[in-house]
């Protein structure tokens, strides 16, 4: 029966490697195509039905606007009554304009966006246009048209703006039931990343223990076997094939010590039946048995060397098994070595997504002991991270002396940096200027830090401290949206609060507050 033919150790780890590389692979394109999912159908509630929704009750708060302008005109002939009419007019047509950009793709909404636009047309050039111009020809005039057709041409407008806030309604109950299924969808692929993740490195341990650590074992005890003078001991040979090859140099070993042990067995035997001889010939034969005695000596010092100096080369075999053990269970050859930095490079991009969601899952979870910590040195450590940075865009930080207060300071340096590294990101025309203030307020420290840059729209100031949340292009900016959500994590964390100041009419301002470190506790301590 043929013999099996078996892989050699480097081609086990060699595809032990490669296999964990195609799964962290796979992974990473699997959690992408989900986490893609997920930005998408955020996206859809977000930047499109939400604006939508807002835009909505702009146009219809422009079209009563018009009918309310029109009304006072009707009643008092007086043209600075007709102002909310002619503003309605211009907010109508910006409404309508966003709304159409927004509702591209949606033909039910847009379906029912130009029916408003068609009864708003209606009502405003069949009643509202000739009942303004009949008044502005005399003071004293009359209108013609009766009123309670203009009541009926706009109750059409209110009812197909009805029509469209069902719609937008009914769009976002839709989107928000596909956004919730993306996050279980991420929920789950992450769950099954990590199941099966267990589950491969479970299975390569157990396979390498198999293939290669297990046989390892096997030799170098059999090995410890021999050196200990049982050189009958056959040296069974398992596992690769360069553990069988050096199983089979072992054996071609031990059987060349059989062969010149049993010489020495041989010439002791021949020196005993000699000697006895001797003994019963005359003394004439005194200087022959001289001879054999030192024959016999050189056989015992033989003995010596093959039972102790041929003993050496068995003993280095041992030793060499046994840090081939070692050496396998941690250190590859070079080869094997350069695939398991494949596997570890690639498994280093998803998660880049998916720690961001970490760093920021960890925050509050891993409790180190706070120390006080002076926040010039906090601030002085976050602009060394940021050297490079400063210096490539030529910016300046400025700061206030800064308190000392009681914080982590990884978390604390964390928030500096990610606020400072912001305002050098979303810089303006001009080299990025940063000032670093802070003032006392009450039990707090409120820090704040201003820029020149481009600035943040007020009505986004809750949204951009959401995990994954982003106002620009990645092209444009690159980044993984988790930075300001992690800064109000560790901000909270430490007992604070953060926000965007609004009030500011160029760049962007953040503040944030710690607590003052309460003197009296420290002297009692």
């Amino acid at each position: 029966m043929a013999e099996v033919k078996r892989w050699p150790l480097r081609r086990i780890i060699n595809v032990s490697v490669a296999a964990l590389a195609v799964f962290l692979l796979a992974a990473v394109i699997v959690g992408g195509m989900a986490l893609s999912n997920l930005s998408d159908a955020r996206a859809t509630v977000v930047g499109r039905i939400d604006p939508a929704l807002q835009q909505a009750l702009r146009l219809e708060s422009a079209l009563v606007d018009q009918e309310t302008g029109l009304r006072g005109y009707v009643l008092g002939a007086d043209e600075d009554v007709l102002t909310p009419y002619t503003g309605g007019v211009r907010d109508q047509n910006a409404a309508v304009r966003q709304l159409e950009g927004l509702l591209a793709g949606m033909p039910e909404a847009e379906a029912d966006l130009a029916r408003v636009v068609e009864n708003a047309d209606q009502w405003r050039t069949g009643y509202a246009q000739p009942t303004i111009a009949e008044i502005a020809s005399g003071p004293d005039t009359t209108p013609t048209l009766p009123v309670d057709m203009g009541k009926d041409l706009f109750d059409a407008v209110r009812v197909a703006l009805e029509g469209l806030d069902d719609t937008l309604n009914a769009a976002r109950v839709e989107a928000t039931d596909a956004l919730d299924a993306a996050a279980s969808s991420v929920n789950g692929v992450l769950i099954g990343i990590a199941v099966a993740f267990a589950l491969v490195l479970t299975g390569l341990a157990v396979g390498l223990r198999f293939a290669a650590i297990r046989p390892v074992s096997k030799l170098a005890e059999e090995v410890r076997v021999v050196s200990r003078g049982d050189f009958g001991h056959p040296v069974r040979q398992s596992g690769p094939r360069e553990l069988r090859e050096l199983g089979a140099d072992v054996n071609v070993m031990r059987e060349r010590i059989l062969s010149d042990l049993s010489a020495v067995r041989v010439a002791h035997a021949e020196l005993d039946s000699r000697t006895r001889e001797l003994e019963r010939t005359n003394t004439d034969l005194d200087s022959r048995t001289t001879d054999l005695e030192r024959s016999n000596a050189e056989l015992e010092q033989f003995a010596y060397i093959a039972s102790h100096d041929l003993q050496e080369p068995l003993r280095k075999v041992a030793s060499f098994c046994q840090l081939l053990e070692r050496r396998y269970k941690g250190k590859l050859d070079e080869r094997a070595d350069q695939y398991i930095s494949f596997a570890v490079d690639g498994a280093k991009r998803m998660q880049i997504l998916i720690n961001d969601l970490l760093a920021f899952s960890r925050v509050g979870r891993i409790v180190r002991e706070p120390v006080t910590v002076s926040c010039d040195a906090v601030l002085e450590q976050a602009t060394a991270n940021l050297a490079d940075a400063i210096e490539r865009t030529g910016a300046t930080i400025e700061a206030d002396e800064l308190p000392t207060v009681s914080a982590e300071v990884p978390l604390l340096t964390a928030v500096f940096q990610n606020l400072i590294s912001n305002a050098l990101k979303f810089r303006g025309e001009d080299p990025p200027k940063v000032r670093v203030t802070v003032r006392r307020d009450g039990g707090f420290w409120e820090f704040g830090i201003a820029d020149n840059g481009i600035g943040i729209d007020p009505e986004y100031a809750e949204r951009i401290f959401v995990i994954f949340q982003r106002l620009h292009n990645k092209a444009d900016y690159p980044g993984t949206g988790i930075g300001l959500a992690m800064c109000r994590k560790i901000v909270e964390y430490h007992g604070g609060t953060i926000w965007l100041d609004s009030s500011v009419e160029s760049g962007s301002r953040f503040c944030f507050t710690l607590p003052v470190i309460d003197e009296s506790k420290d002297s009692d301590g």
